[in-house]
């Protein structure tokens, strides 16, 4: 038995296909699609955490444009340009800055 009920990139079965494998294919769409895009991010940020790599970040890349295109009806620079918006306020997360507690 192999891997059921996954979303894969777009060109996976023609190439598991070519090495003559069996493969079932549905398309989804709407809510169906955003909720395995979901679950798609949160694998790929898994296999971020163990191994650390150019490659996961960019598979996380892929499902986040795919995510902001699909789910949120707006195009991957919308999201770049909030984003920047964010981060010229608040700023980014380069400088490691952790706060330890806050008091009132």
């Amino acid at each position: 038995m192999g891997i059921e009920r996954k979303l894969v990139r777009d060109k996976v079965p023609e190439l598991l296909m070519k090495e003559g494998r069996l493969v079932n294919v549905i398309k989804v769409s709407g809510n169906e699609l955003c909720n395995l895009l979901v679950m798609k991010l949160k694998e790929e940020v898994n296999e971020l955490s163990m191994s650390l790599s150019i490659e996961e970040s960019a598979d996380i890349l892929e499902v986040l444009e795919t995510l902001a295109e699909k789910c949120l009806g707006k195009a991957w620079n919308e999201v770049v340009k909030v984003k920047e918006a964010k981060k010229s306020k608040r700023g980014g997360f380069r400088e490691g800055i952790v706060v330890e507690y806050i008091r009132k």
